[in-house]
């Protein structure tokens, strides 16, 4: 049984409809392959945009239904809810390989773009399963993480305060889960993509973790891992920071996610600081850098012996924030979580 509030959404003056479950579906979604029609713009050293194909009316951009990304959706057979939402996350990530002239030969398989959203405790959990020879999307894993130390009138404000103003805080609430379920749900996620086996040592299989910036996995995946009372999983022993290379390959710094897009004149889609959002254009960012040439190389590794301590196997990088921010965060980390939320990316 399902029952609708009107959302607002960010974009334009739609009014969303968000169908409300009232009983959860299956573990994980189906996996899903995509058929990518779209195509790539003018070449290296400097296209205008990723995508230059006019949409059709039926291919407007709408919000992606975010019960479906997490396997929930019951409204498959109506009508209204298909037309309202979109169910098909590689829409706004189409390629043609056929116009790829710069493309490299990749070390890797398979890149698995990952945005986390939360600062005190990690909210949204969202990868994207991005070809590294086709740049096709595989499939997509997306989970709202319910914290496991806030009482629930803190949690309540917190989501109001994040997700409330983008109009999805009732699908977390009807969602979320605890993070050792996200993480149980990734792994069999994995498993079924064969990027990873408990048997293989743990590390992923010919895939890497592309991520904007060193935070999600050097400072917040540890720390949830430690509120949670978990091990940190070894397939997050190393990962590649899209800053870094792209620093290197196109020679000038980009601070975060809308730099690049800024500078690399890609439009903004969806609402920023919703992770599965910022996740899709980070992609696309990713998208266009392997169009113009790119080669992504791991730029950070822990040590095997000490996870704490990490590598990073650039030497030109964008740097880490001061001591000052650092000592902040530790110090009034609820403030320091709402500055954040503001400048993230």
């Amino acid at each position: 049984m399902a029952f609708y509030r009107v959302s607002p959404f960010r974009y334009g003056s739609l009014s969303s409809l968000i169908p409300y479950v009232s009983s959860p579906s299956s573990l994980s979604p189906p996996v899903r392959t995509f058929t990518l029609s779209a195509s790539i713009s003018t070449p290296h050293p400097s296209p205008p945009s990723l995508l230059t194909a006019s949409p059709k009316a039926s291919d407007r951009w709408r919000p992606m239904c975010l019960y479906y990304t997490q396997g929930k959706c019951t409204k498959m057979d109506d009508p209204t809810h298909l037309e309202t939402f979109n169910h098909n996350c590689s829409r706004e990530l189409q390629v043609n390989a056929a116009n790829f002239q710069h493309l490299q030969s990749q070390h890797l398989d398979f890149f698995l773009v990952l945005d986390l959203e939360g600062k005190i405790e990690i909210l949204e959990f969202p990868v994207l399963m991005i070809n590294a020879k086709t740049m096709d999307v595989v499939d997509l894993f997306h989970r709202f993480v319910r914290p496991s130390e806030m009482s629930e009138q803190r949690i309540n404000e917190y989501i109001e305060g994040k997700y409330g103003k983008l109009g999805v805080d009732r699908v977390w609430h009807d969602t979320s889960i605890p993070f050792k379920e996200v993480i149980q749900q990734f792994e069999a996620w994995l498993t079924q993509h064969h990027l990873w086996t408990k048997e293989m040592g743990g590390r992923l299989d010919q895939a890497a973790f592309v991520t904007c910036g060193n935070w999600d996995l050097k400072t917040k995946v540890p720390q949830q891992c430690k509120v949670s009372k978990m091990k940190l999983p070894p397939y997050f022993m190393e990962w590649i920071n899209l800053k870094d290379v792209y620093l290197n390959f196109y020679k000038r710094r980009a601070t975060g996610m809308m730099t690049m897009m800024k500078e690399l004149q890609i439009p903004l889609l969806g609402s920023h600081h919703l992770g599965i959002d910022d996740t899709k254009n980070i992609a696309r960012v990713l998208q266009r850098m392997l169009a113009d040439g790119a080669l992504l190389q791991i730029t950070a590794r822990r040590n095997a012996d000490s996870p704490e301590n990490v590598e990073f196997l650039f030497k030109n990088r964008i740097r880490q924030q001061g001591s000052l921010s650092l000592y902040l965060h530790r110090v009034f980390p609820e403030k320091m979580a709402s500055i954040w939320e503001v400048t993230h990316h």
